[in-house]
């Protein structure tokens, strides 16, 4: 007899881009997949490999207490995705969002949280989502411990999908390229690959990169702090892109950079460091935010 824990039911708060994709391979998988709140929606997927386009219809949830969800919304939004939802004590949460922290607080004490950090990109707006890279994902908790029952059948539909014991050293790489990239193309309204060519982003980035070395091998001895390096082959491997907080300021949204270069401050703060160019940064995406 198969158990609710090995084929799930999931709950989707985040319909978006990542969510999207998150919710067709949990289906692919063989679970059902349905907004935790909202009417149901049909989404379209094309994919740039050129396999077909596929419709994903999902539907309203009942109400239900959760026991497992996918939390996909923009970091900024968290407490408000989550506001009178029905989560169990125990609810499985699988966090699919930039940044550190932003469900710090909102779930319940029991709640197993899954980190989950993918270097795929999926662009658009609903309904259309344009999957146009397909890398690597994981999923992991803060703590090491070993994957749920129900993540093998997960991991064999959704391609490049691993399990990290622990997520940490992965989620602060993605945070560290996130802290360096994010601010400096959304302020300068430039694609991602200008941070290399242009001496004074160039200059700027590396010291973002340098301060943020700094407070992970103050939390971590063992970081190996070379950031720089690392931020600039994300840089060169994604030189045409648009960083999502250039979208978001784009078009006048409100940034993740509380999340990202936030989380940061916020752990400086409490090991009493300085960070003089991520204080700065922070001052002037908050400046242009509505």
């Amino acid at each position: 007899m198969t158990s609710h824990h090995d084929t799930p039911a999931w709950h989707l708060t985040g319909a978006g881009n990542m969510g999207t994709l998150a919710a067709f391979y949990l289906r692919a998988a063989g679970f059902p997949v349905a907004l935790a709140r909202g009417d149901g929606r049909r989404k379209t997927l094309t994919f740039e490999d050129g396999r077909a386009p596929r419709t994903l219809d999902i539907p309203a949830a009942p109400a239900t207490p959760i026991r497992h969800l996918v939390v996909a919304c923009k970091a900024p939004w968290s407490a408000a995705a989550l506001e009178g939802l029905s989560l169990a004590p125990d609810v499985t949460v699988l966090r699919l969002q930039n940044g550190l922290g932003s469900l710090d607080g909102l779930l319940p004490a029991g709640a197993d949280l899954i980190e989950v950090v993918t270097t795929s990109a999926v662009k658009g707006r609903h309904p259309e989502h344009r999957v146009v890279a397909e890398n690597d994902t994981w999923m992991g908790r803060a703590t090491a411990g070993p994957a749920p029952a129900w993540f093998p059948a997960l991991a064999a539909a959704w391609p490049g999908l691993e399990w990290a014991a622990p997520i940490r050293p992965r989620q602060w790489r993605k945070l560290v390229a996130n802290a360096v990239i994010n601010p400096l193309t959304g302020l300068h309204d430039v694609p991602n690959g200008r941070l290399l060519d242009d001496p004074d982003l160039a200059a700027r980035a590396a010291r973002l990169a340098d301060e943020a070395d700094t407070l992970l091998r103050a939390l971590d001895p063992a970081w190996p702090g070379d950031s720089r390096a690392q931020v600039a082959a994300v840089m060169r491997a994604t030189a045409g892109n648009t960083s999502s907080m250039r979208a978001d300021m784009q078009r006048g949204a409100v940034t993740e950079i509380e999340a990202i270069n936030g989380w940061l401050l916020r752990q400086a703060d409490a090991l009493g460091l300085d960070l003089p160019a991520h204080r700065a940064i922070v001052a002037a995406v908050r400046a242009r935010q509505p």
